[in-house]
């Protein structure tokens, strides 16, 4: 069937690219979102996600009116999952969306879930919530489907377009309406998962997976840190066997790998088993921001360097390269914890807003040019603004005598001055 129009919503980091690319290929797509200064931007074409501005087609419209999504078809949820303060799996956006989609659906309409969830989730939790304040009933007035994004923010390679998409649906019927809306923008191809639990669990996996290699390269970091030996020439000489798997250290953020092996931990628990494997990652992965901050201390002390006089540059607030995207940075953690030992620490990061970080964070960003005289520098995100365009400024910045943290390994001992020590995980 030709879907009248297919209604995203929730239009962030997930649902915009989603939106963009649906409007190619079908008749009208609708962004719905609670954040009226959010959609106002879309409609101009401005995204504050990635500081672009887009093209939008006639075909799109963004709008905070749920009664305008109303003639939709299909909803595909893209609402954030993430976790409470107690690393507990935070479902409450996802409620919201399916009560505002309750509010609208008509009979025969099709509603897909795109957020992270543990397994059983759109069938236990979406369609019930939906049926109850529709008062349309699940399988017969009203369809589910199910499929994991996979947009990886500032990668320009791996885009929705480029990755197979795994897709899911509650009978094969469904699964063919599915394949139609997504088949004509995904060009890498669909995978039809044997259910949505399986597609829902596919998704968490993936992230788990990343987690734990990537927690196995952070331990090995802090062993060899403890051996004095390079991690990162460790990995180079390994790397050369044929089978080798090539992950590095690193702090953990953003949403999917800092926040989905929760959804499973919790899931796990509440049928009695304990995850110990998954946990033991997340509890080493989020330890390295207090270790890296140990570790800068510790420097200095060796140095002879007081903590409360220094002058310690950190740069990279983002939780990844090349990217405004803050989801569970580790950065402002580590500047904190140099705070709180008395260091004058002087936060940077080219991709973001002063106002913006200092209202989410508290944290004030220092300009670029007032970056001088400093006793340590720690580049935690390796922005190309650090290795490409001020890589020799960096070093310039920091005293004949000062440290430098490479946290990624992403520069050469060579570019060191004077007598500038180098450390990286």
């Amino acid at each position: 069937m030709q879907e009248n129009a297919i209604a995203i919503i929730g239009v962030g980091y997930v649902g915009l690219p989603l939106a963009l690319s649906l409007a190619k290929f079908h008749p009208k797509v609708l962004g719905y979102d609670i954040d009226n200064e959010r959609v106002s931007e879309l409609n101009s074409g401005f995204d504050r996600n990635n500081n672009l501005k887009n093209v939008i087609p006639s075909n799109l419209e963004f709008t905070v009116d749920l009664a305008r999504i109303e003639r939709a078809t299909t909803y595909i949820i893209t609402v954030p999952t993430p976790i409470d303060e107690k690393r507990l799996p935070d479902l409450n956006p996802l409620k919201h969306a399916c009560s505002d989609v309750a509010q609208v659906i008509s009979r025969g309409d099709l509603i897909i879930v795109e957020s992270t969830v543990y397994p059983g989730v759109t069938e236990d939790v979406c369609g019930p919530l939906i049926q109850e304040k529709s008062g349309l009933k699940q399988g017969k007035d009203f369809f589910l489907g199910y499929s994991p994004e996979r947009i990886n923010p500032g990668d320009d390679k791996n885009t929705l377009e480029a990755v197979v998409k795994v897709i899911a649906a509650q009978d094969d019927k469904i699964m063919d309406r599915v394949k139609k809306i997504y088949e004509p923008v995904v060009k890498a191809g669909l995978f039809a998962a044997s259910s949505i639990q399986t597609a829902e669990a596919s998704k968490i996996v993936e992230n788990i997976q990343r987690d734990l290699n990537v927690a196995l390269m952070n331990e090995l970091a802090i062993i060899f840190d403890k051996m004095n030996i390079r991690t990162a020439d460790v990995l180079e000489a390994a790397g050369t066997k044929w089978n080798f798997q090539k992950f590095t250290p690193g702090l953990v953020g953003g949403h999917c790998i800092g926040v989905d092996p929760y959804y499973l931990i919790s899931k796990a628990e509440a049928l009695g088993y304990y995850p110990e494997l998954i946990r033991a990652a997340r509890r080493l992965n989020n330890s390295l921001a207090d270790y890296v901050s140990q570790k800068t201390i510790d420097l200095l002390a060796i140095s002879g360097v007081s903590v409360v006089d220094s002058r310690i540059g950190v740069l990279g607030m983002t939780f990844k390269e090349n990217v405004s995207d803050l989801r569970n940075s580790q950065s402002p953690v580590i500047v904190n914890e140099l705070k709180k030992y008395g260091g004058k620490v002087f936060a940077h990061d080219p991709y973001i807003s002063e106002s913006s970080f200092l209202e989410s964070h508290g944290i004030d960003l220092t300009s670029w040019h007032d970056l001088r005289d400093l006793d340590a520098v720690l580049v935690i995100v390796p922005h190309d603004f650090y290795t490409r365009e001020n890589r020799e400024a960096i070093f310039e910045a920091i005293k004949m005598d000062g440290i430098f943290i490479d946290v990624k390994s992403a520069f050469e001992r060579t570019l060191l001055l004077g007598e500038q020590k180098y450390w990286s995980l």
